[in-house]
């Protein structure tokens, strides 16, 4: 009997390394391909695609590298600091540095204002947020088993599908929300998710949510936290906040953390958990600094014997020790980078307004919500992937569709503005411009078909003029000109 391929592997390898929960083969993932096959070069390919689907914080970089210059020590790689080579390279068990520990639970109460105190005995280690999520979902639930998710959240079929439930098999039921009231939770929602999946007999483990939101980019405000600590506590599940973007918050109100509410509000602290992480508030992805902080002693003793499975290597830990324990940096660092956030969101944000784009109003992270339901051809998620599909392959952005994150309404796109410099990011904003243009004159065509011929003659160069575009614009035919002609 003959195998195909697919069979043997089927035969060969487990269940894991055969299904396609992982979300790869994802329109998320589909743009970063793209990205990967024609990544944009301002000199050696000025009309290549450009990253905006990649939430990185590039923005304040040059503040760590100075740092790092100015001390040396830090680094058990340098001359000045190798004398701690032997203490660092040796194995280290799995609680990890107690300066480490010390210097990341001060860390993250700063970034809440100083109105929350953490324990350095409750911080558990993972690889990044990614290894933290997984290991918490690992520790509150089985197989089958179900947690809460608003929507839109980070995101359908990639990311947080993939840290949460590829290899623990844990469902995840989303909690509809919608742009009539900017995506809040309401508690109907919440009371309606949970009936629902009762009803089905799904056990609901627990309710997790980011805050700030990616990829809204907005807080909660502390009666929505109230609401959720309280709805919680009544059906007794847990509660995991992703915190991870703590410290992005660039304009008032202020960030309001899960552990600063249960103070105020009486409930089960064995229900709290919180996942937090470097990569976002310092711009460290490739760190791999995650953090997992439960109020469960049960579940911290747990996690960190699993820790050991995504450690923060020493010698990470021994530079950021000293790093996050300079009191002056981290002060500066924190007031620099929120600074620098809310300029680049207020110069890119400010050019969709001149193009009558409209977003969604938001004060923290590294992305916007952009509405693009009034260039669809349909406002339907087909509608909204063919668009995608424009913005991709003839915009020359990699941007990433709200049904990526499972949003309950087609026509939402998440855009990155913090992994790029200005200049690359003005030649988005022309881009768009372009396009937008582009849709206008489609829009006349129709209204006035008379003058499709003349219309069609000067398209190029009005565009050109209008976007400050060389004749060799990355959109030479788009397709949503030739589905309305």
């Amino acid at each position: 009997m003959a195998f195909s391929s697919k069979n043997k592997h089927q035969v060969l390898l487990s269940k894991i390394a055969t299904n396609d929960q992982h979300g790869e083969n994802s329109p998320y993932f589909d743009g970063w391909k793209a990205y990967d096959n024609d990544p944009f070069h301002p000199i050696r390919n000025p009309n290549g695609v450009i990253q905006m689907g990649l939430a990185e914080n590039q923005l304040s970089l040059d503040l760590i590298a100075e740092w790092a210059k100015k001390n040396p020590r830090a680094s058990i790689c340098t001359s000045e600091g190798v004398n701690k080579f032997k203490d660092i390279s040796n194995f280290q068990d799995y609680h990890g540095l107690p300066e480490f520990r010390n210097a990341v639970a001060k860390f993250m109460g700063r970034v809440r204002g100083g109105r929350v105190t953490f324990d350095p005995d409750r911080i558990v280690m993972g690889g990044g947020a990614t290894g933290a999520s997984e290991l918490i979902m690992f520790c509150l639930a089985d197989p089958g088993e179900a947690f809460l998710v608003p929507t839109p959240y980070y995101a359908a079929y990639g990311p947080f599908d993939r840290d949460l439930r590829w290899r623990t098999g844990v469902q995840l039921l989303p909690i509809n929300c919608y742009s009539s009231n900017n995506f809040q939770i309401t508690k109907d929602a919440l009371e309606e998710a949970y009936e629902n999946a009762t009803k089905s007999n799904i056990k609901v483990k627990g309710l997790i949510l980011a805050n700030p939101s990616n990829p809204l980019g907005t807080i909660l405000d502390k009666y929505t936290m109230k609401t959720l600590v309280t709805f919680i506590n009544c059906k007794n599940i847990h509660l995991v906040c992703d915190e991870i973007y703590s410290a992005t918050v660039f304009n008032s109100p202020n960030f309001i953390s899960v552990g600063e509410i249960i103070q105020e509000v009486q409930c089960n602290h064995d229900l709290i958990h919180i996942i937090y992480s470097l990569s976002k508030d310092m711009g460290l992805p490739g760190f791999r600094v995650g953090i997992l902080y439960s109020y469960n002693d049960a579940v911290v003793t747990c996690g960190r014997k699993m820790s050991s499975f995504g450690l923060v290597s020493s010698q990470t830990q021994h530079m950021l020790a000293s790093m996050l324990s300079d009191e002056e940096f981290v002060g500066n660092f924190l007031a620099e980078s929120s600074r620098r956030l809310r300029q680049r969101h207020q110069v890119f944000t400010e050019g969709l307004e001149e193009v009558r784009i409209n977003y969604l109003k938001s004060n923290a992270g590294l992305f916007c919500w952009m509405d693009l339901r009034s260039m669809m051809k349909e406002a339907t998620f087909e509608g909204e992937m063919m668009l995608w599909r424009v913005l991709i392959h003839e915009v020359k952005l990699n941007v990433s569709p709200g049904s990526s994150f499972h949003c309950s309404e087609p026509g939402w796109f998440r855009v990155c503005f913090a992994n790029m410099d200005e200049e690359t990011m003005e030649i988005a904003l022309r881009r768009i411009r372009t396009l937008v243009s582009k849709q206008n004159v489609v829009k006349e065509m129709e209204l006035s078909p008379s003058k499709n011929m003349n219309l069609h003659l000067s398209f190029s160069s009005r565009i050109y003029d209008e976007s400050g575009m060389s004749p060799r614009s990355p959109m030479p035919h788009s397709p949503l000109l030739r589905a309305r002609t």
